[in-house]
């Protein structure tokens, strides 16, 4: 399912426009991402919780020349599903 899919099961599901649909969907991933940047986790209880996960500095390698690198620390969002939805698949 993309998008504009996404949209359509929403706007379907809500009985309300495919545009406020679009907004809404917009609004929600706008508040997770800047949610997230500030370091704060997301929980929707029964679906899951969004968090960010930190990856440490590692020792990685040019697949090109077999030279070793560095790969630098990163932070990355990570998804952990709730028992609900755990429990619907």
């Amino acid at each position: 399912m993309n998008k504009s899919e996404l949209i359509e099961a929403i706007a379907q599901e809500a009985d309300i426009s495919k545009a406020a649909a679009a907004k809404a969907l917009d609004g929600m991933m706008n508040a997770v991402t800047n949610a997230l940047k500030k370091g704060d986790t997301v929980t929707l209880v029964g679906f899951g919780t969004f968090y960010v996960g930190e990856r440490a500095e590692r020792q990685g390698r040019n697949p090109k020349t077999g030279e070793p690198l560095t790969i630098a620390a990163a932070k990355t969002p990570k998804f952990r599903a709730g028992k609900a939805l755990k429990d619907a698949l």
